[in-house]
């Protein structure tokens, strides 16, 4: 029985393969941040091209004249 114990506490001291884990996890999380990033730069960028539209279409409509 101790030299399970013993060597499930080895197994989880060894720290060999987190580093791959760690990138792994870090390359997860730049990913969820730029689609996030990129679909609220996509909405801004909507937003702002139909008002241009708008105004282009009826100068009534345009913020600011």
């Amino acid at each position: 029985m101790k030299s399970v114990l013993k060597s499930v506490r080895c197994f989880l001291r060894e720290e060999e393969g987190a580093n791959g884990v760690e990138y792994a996890l870090l390359a997860g999380l730049i990913a969820i941040v730029f689609v996030v990033g990129a679909s609220a730069l996509g909405t801004s960028i909507n937003t702002f091209l139909q008002t241009v539209a708008n105004c282009v279409g009826d100068t009534t409509t345009c913020p600011g004249v």
